[in-house]
């Protein structure tokens, strides 16, 4: 199969094939009932080339017809004038194959689902829970690609993980959480996970006491959840460099080494490192996955790049191109966007508030340009450094920006996320992730009841 692949290619433009054997095993219950079982394999490949101003793709289902895919791309690619020109990436040949403590590959569907169905039950038993969602999910990826400079990869990757959400009401009071286990390919992450499930449902049931939030401007502490969703959505989009390029405004705004924050600021996104959603070695046009910082000091240091990105603006390959499957062309997406760690303390952070708000937890939310809403899950009073009362119905919303400049303390216990997910472009990707430690906000936007 490698070899048929490989001698499909031609040699004028830039040319390349991905091929991807994919399975993917779900489990899905809805309260007490199973509503669903899958697993489904499906297998494919893209054709791409780029010989003047634009690409060429054709998306094909036989492996027999992978000539005939790449002579489409090519007619196709040769119908766009103009010119595009793609950064210099180096030629690899490697096979690599997924590890995993406990391969969830050798593990019965009946015994996935058993464990699925134990943590749904532990939840419903408590009294107040109105009704769950939980989800068993299950990546397996056999991914090959080829391109005419000589690149010849394979690469296996591997996803298990289980998302449960938690609904409870009281009267006319009604609550939702989530909570995600595992996101990495060991199913040994997935077990003897009672505790943390019995923690989050408490939570949940003790939001049925709390008081909404007043609505109002509040120095805040968000949790490494909330923080890593922030940074995802409100400045993580804005590094793709695929969002940048076509755009003057942003352009005038995302300038090299302008200062975004404080000195003790370091957002990174860095697909090397493992057992977590947004792991992987090479992206979908095989350029090899690096730590990238993209604001480090406090200052705009880099961004997440394609190949044809990285031509246009003339800067080096990042090695963040990449697809849902094998039916869609690449995107630059990020791989896990984090803070990293800073030199305070949560106790420091705690210190240094009078009244203010704890905020735990990501609710869902959205951006619009440099502007952003997000629902928290849980929230805590503070006040003379110490916290209080529990409240919810919390929002969060403002200027990326101001925002970022109003950051007062990064704590030091980063913490990356257990689940992944991120659409664009009409994609949607699991084995995308985010994280943060604890970080202080002066002057935040909540809104409330």
């Amino acid at each position: 199969m490698e070899r048929a692949l490989g001698k499909s290619l031609g040699q004028k433009g830039y040319q390349d094939l991905r091929w991807e054997d994919l399975v993917q095993t779900s489990i899905h219950f809805k309260g007490r009932e199973l509503h669903s079982t899958a697993s489904n394999r499906e297998r494919g490949g893209l054709a791409r080339v780029l010989t003047r101003g634009g690409w060429g793709t054709f998306a094909f289902s036989d492996i027999d017809n992978a000539t005939q895919a790449i002579n489409r791309a090519l007619m196709a690619s040769e119908a766009i004038p103009g010119s595009t020109r793609l950064a210099p990436a180096p030629t690899v040949q490697e096979r690599i194959n997924a590890r995993s403590e406990k391969d969830p590959r050798g593990i019965a569907l009946a015994e996935k689902k058993d464990l699925l169905e134990h943590y749904n039950q532990l939840i419903l038993s408590y009294p107040d829970i109105q009704s769950t969602e939980a989800r068993y999910y299950e990546i397996n990826r056999e991914k090959y690609f080829f391109n005419n400079e000589g690149t010849d990869i394979y690469q296996e990757q591997l996803l298990t993980g289980i998302v449960l959400r938690i609904i409870a009401r009281r009267d006319n009071i009604i609550q939702r959480t989530s909570l995600a286990l595992g996101g990495s390919p060991h199913y040994n992450y997935l077990l003897d996970q009672e505790e943390k499930v019995k923690e989050k449902v408490r939570e949940t049931l003790d939001l049925l006491e709390a008081e909404p939030v007043k609505g109002g401007t509040y120095n805040v502490i968000l949790d490494p959840e909330c923080t890593g969703v922030f940074i995802h959505e409100a400045f993580g989009h804005l590094s793709e460099s695929d969002n940048l390029a076509n755009n003057p405004t942003l352009q005038q705004v995302m300038v090299m080494d302008r200062e975004f924050g404080p000195s003790f600021l370091n957002v990174i996104d860095d697909p090397t490192i493992p057992d977590v959603p947004g792991h992987f070695i090479y992206d979908d046009e095989g350029v090899p996955g690096k730590k990238t910082h993209l604001i480090k000091d406090g200052k705009l240091m880099g961004r997440l790049h394609s190949r044809e990105t990285a031509g246009k603006l003339e800067e080096d390959i990042t090695g963040n191109c990449r697809a849902q499957d094998f039916s869609f062309p690449p995107l630059v997406r990020m791989t896990t966007t984090f803070i990293d760690n800073g030199p305070h303390d949560f106790q420091e952070m705690l210190a240094g508030i009078d009244d203010g708000l704890y905020l735990k937890g990501a609710a869902g939310g959205q951006t619009s340009g440099d502007y952003f809403t997000f629902g928290t899950q849980v929230g805590y009073r503070i006040k003379n450094g110490k916290i209080g009362p529990m409240v919810r119905d919390a929002t969060l919303s403002g200027n990326l920006f101001t925002t970022l400049k109003n950051i007062e303390r990064v704590g030091n216990d980063l913490s990356l996320s257990r689940s992944g997910g991120c659409g664009k472009g009409g994609q949607i990707l699991v084995d995308v992730g985010h994280g943060a430690p604890h970080v202080q906000i002066r002057e935040m936007a909540i809104g409330g009841r």
